[in-house]
């Protein structure tokens, strides 16, 4: 099964598991994610099959849209609830209005530093694995933006949030960092990704939907291969010319509209390659499907 499934990924599920789940529902061996979730968060976690696992570095790395909660009184060593408390509960006093004046810095381009307890590479070894053997984790900040961060209501000592992050931001480092700021330490509680790039809730199926379909019902929700990477153009190729771009030829595309890169297609639904322009309408395939 080649294409793009959106999931809707539930909680207590790592991205590992839901892959595990996939690969038996639609019996497709190569499958991979386009970005991770945490196991206690759910929400959008697009996958790519078959050779379409080929096409994972056109993606880019895509803005992401939360929404969530941020529990405060204490903080956790993993900075969300899934973590041991790493500091004594206190009760909050601070309003919605003060905490929105301390979290008005989390806003543009800014420096973060990733949770020790996080995917980030360290020496080629995720960080995690390091945190969970004792190990000094070393994590230097990364430059990342956050579009918007608003605390839209205050229950108690827990807050509601929606969030637009740019790729390698943690939504749990910024409920970390609030807390010291508030003075009483805080953790993410929940958290829903409800948009991957172009990727929406709309567009998903949960896990559970999944498993109750056919192959063939599986096929009918993944999209239309002309809508992925949307920044490309499409053409669709003769027969003659389709030959020549699976041996790694270059060839002539009469249509093409000069873009720096395009999506070839053999059929109307069947992607057979990404090509790169060389000059005028010569192009070259870079990654054949087909």
């Amino acid at each position: 099964m080649n294409g793009l499934l959106v999931l809707d990924k539930s909680s207590g599920l790592t991205s590992h598991d839901v892959v595990a789940i996939v690969r038996r529902a639609t019996g497709e061996r190569s499958i991979g994610h386009l970005g991770t979730l945490d196991p206690m968060a759910t929400g959008v976690l697009p996958l790519l099959l078959g050779k379409h696992t080929r096409l994972a570095q056109f993606f880019g790395k895509a803005e992401k849209r939360y929404t969530g909660t941020i529990r405060f009184g204490f903080a956790t060593d993993t900075y969300d609830a899934d973590g041991t408390p790493a500091s004594e509960p206190v009760r909050i006093t601070l309003a919605l209005d003060e905490l929105r004046r301390l979290a008005a810095p989390f806003h543009g381009e800014i420096n973060q530093v990733p949770p020790v307890f996080s995917a980030k590479k360290i020496n080629g070894v995720p960080a995690h694995k390091l945190a969970r053997a004792g190990q000094d984790v070393p994590v230097k900040p990364a430059r990342i933006t956050i579009h918007n961060f608003e605390l839209t209501s205050l229950k108690g000592d827990t807050a509601e949030f929606t969030m637009h992050v740019s790729a390698g931001g943690y939504v749990r480092s910024v409920a970390h960092e609030l807390g010291a700021l508030a003075g009483c330490g805080a953790h993410l509680a929940s958290l829903r990704r409800t948009q991957a790039g172009d990727f929406t809730l709309a567009q998903a199926i949960t896990l559970e939907e999944l498993k109750s379909l056919s192959i063939n019902e599986i096929e009918s929700r993944l999209p239309h291969p002309r809508t992925l990477l949307p920044h490309m153009p499409s053409l669709i190729v003769d027969e003659q010319t389709a030959g020549r771009i699976r041996n790694g030829m270059q060839v002539n595309v009469p249509d093409y509209s000069g873009a720096p890169l395009l999506k070839l297609f053999s059929a109307p639904r069947d992607l057979l390659a990404i090509a790169q322009r060389v000059a005028g309408t010569l192009v070259q395939p870079t990654v054949v499907l087909g």
